[in-house]
């Protein structure tokens, strides 16, 4: 009986996670009461976020959820942090919860208009590089007015659609055809499958390219990411001022990633460069001309009502009439009225994508509340305030680049926004120091950090999306296509830092 319980555990524990997976996970929970006994909480602090990152890369074995929070839980046992001050991270993270339960939810309610505007922007533009320097630079642009995690919900749902009517219809071709002569299918497969892993590979990118235009944007306004709002509203500048202030960094940083975009996919740069495959092109045409031909009036007025929405929606994010989850609720309410969805169950539907991932952000800032509790940064921190100078700036930057790959960018920049307050309010550097210092953080914060999925939300909502596994987006091959973006922005932006402020 015991031996069967044991082994119902065994196979229940983690889901369907390799066994390795499991062992390792067991391994960390096992070494890290040791590490607090042996070494200190410091030091298992850092193990902790290191065992963090590891679940993250491991994100297509299995969700980070289960592994994660069982980190976390023990965390708290361990008291390298506490209850108490994950609740008081998560509330004040609260804004960034309400954009994914509500707003991610709102965008499902306008894939129709979405799936049709893509489509036709697809299937016009041939030249796939012109094609990534539009999602990048239109991810840029709706991010710098909009918000990082609403554009990447946009592109996710885009690439979703498309994924889901060329499997929907390859697969019935393959299924279902009418030829009798058995021995071509082992070739239909064959070649369905190259054409279905070349489909993976343009899409995986389309995808990359439009997260890092979210970053490219987000930098340059005060909405553009949650850390900006903060730094604006600490130092005093409003929407215009803050544009102009970060503009000598963001601009030439701006044009650089399109440069980056442009170079990768013109040389095939570490595997860019996949273009749609012409067996691909031509069932994504089939489904528009078929969608084109039953399209009545019913379905032009669902277009028209979400063209609506979409409108309202930008206004509102643009002038921030309001919190970014108030504004998504709204145009949930919004959407489902004007275009008849009225049962619980489709919209409870809209709900399945982003509360898995809200779950899990939650788990992060248990993580963050450990790094917070256990000063992990303090002593960068300190280094880099005791420089003076460019090189204070220069260090400003690539310290807090450095520490968002590994943590969360929001974090990062609000220890650092108040330790500059701090210095200014006693003396210690001057307005147009702690103006400049403001700049670095704000830059570095949202730059380098395209490094790692961990620095950014949008970066990490992407990972752990139902679209992922579908495309074989892991941590490593995101880590590897952000590589030539993270290295040219990085040193524009630094050289910016040093030369242009």
């Amino acid at each position: 009986m015991a031996r069967t319980i044991t082994q119902a555990f065994s196979r229940n524990f983690l889901g369907h996670s390799p066994e390795w997976y499991k062992l390792t996970i067991i391994g960390f929970l096992i070494i890290n009461p040791i590490v607090v006994l042996v070494a200190g909480n410091v030091i298992a602090g850092w193990m902790l976020v290191l065992q963090f990152i590891f679940t993250l890369a491991m994100a297509l074995k299995c969700y980070p959820l289960a592994p994660g929070g069982l980190l976390a839980i023990e965390a708290i046992i361990l008291n390298l942090s506490t209850a108490k001050h994950v609740y008081e991270e998560t509330l004040h993270q609260f804004p960034v919860i309400m954009l994914l339960i509500f707003m991610v939810a709102g965008i499902f309610f306008l894939k129709e208009l979405l799936l049709f505007t893509f489509t036709k922007i697809i299937l016009n533009i041939k030249s796939k590089t012109i094609l990534s320097l539009l999602f990048c630079g239109v991810s840029a642009v709706l991010s710098a007015f909009l918000d990082a995690l609403t554009v990447t919900a946009v592109i996710i749902t885009v690439g979703s659609g498309f994924y889901s009517v060329y499997h929907k219809v390859a697969s019935g071709r393959l299924f279902h055809h009418d030829d009798h002569d058995h021995s071509d299918d082992e070739l239909v497969h064959s070649e369905h499958r190259t054409d279905l892993a070349r489909f993976r590979a343009f899409l995986r990118q389309l995808m990359m390219h439009g997260a890092i235009g979210t970053a490219l944007g987000g930098v340059m306004t005060i909405v553009g990411e949650p850390q900006n709002l903060l730094i604006g509203k600490v130092v005093g500048w409003e929407f215009v001022e803050f544009f102009l202030r970060m503009a000598p960094v963001s601009i030439p940083v701006f044009f650089a990633g399109l440069a980056t975009c442009f170079v990768v996919e013109k040389f095939r740069i570490l595997g860019y460069g996949a273009i749609l495959p012409p067996a691909v092109r031509a069932v994504l045409e089939e489904y528009d001309a078929d969608q084109t031909a039953k399209r009545g009036l019913l379905d032009k007025a669902v277009l028209i009502a979400q063209g609506f929405v979409v409108v309202v929606l930008v206004f509102s994010l643009a002038f921030h009439i309001a919190e970014v989850g108030v504004i998504g609720l709204m145009i949930i309410v919004l959407a489902t009225s004007l275009t008849g969805v009225t049962e619980e169950g489709r919209i409870a539907h809209a709900f399945e994508e982003a509360l898995p991932f809200t779950a899990l952000l939650v788990v992060f800032f248990a993580i963050v509340a450990v790094i917070n509790d256990q000063q992990l940064f303090q002593p960068v921190i300190e280094w880099v305030l005791s420089l003076e100078g460019k090189s204070q700036m220069a260090m400003f930057f690539i310290a807090n680049g450095v520490l968002s790959m590994v943590s969360d960018n929001v974090f990062v920049a609000t220890v650092y926004i108040s330790s500059v307050q701090d210095a200014f309010t006693s003396g210690a550097i001057t307005r147009e120091q702690f103006e400049n210092l403001s700049i670095a953080i704000n830059t570095g914060t949202n730059i380098p950090s395209v490094a790692t999925p961990n620095g950014q939300a949008a970066f990490l909502f992407l990972l752990t999306s139902a679209l992922a596994p579908l495309i074989r987006l892991s941590y490593s091959r995101m880590v590897l296509l952000a590589l030539p973006y993270t290295v040219v922005m990085s040193i524009v932006g630094l050289l910016a830092v040093i030369y242009i402020l």
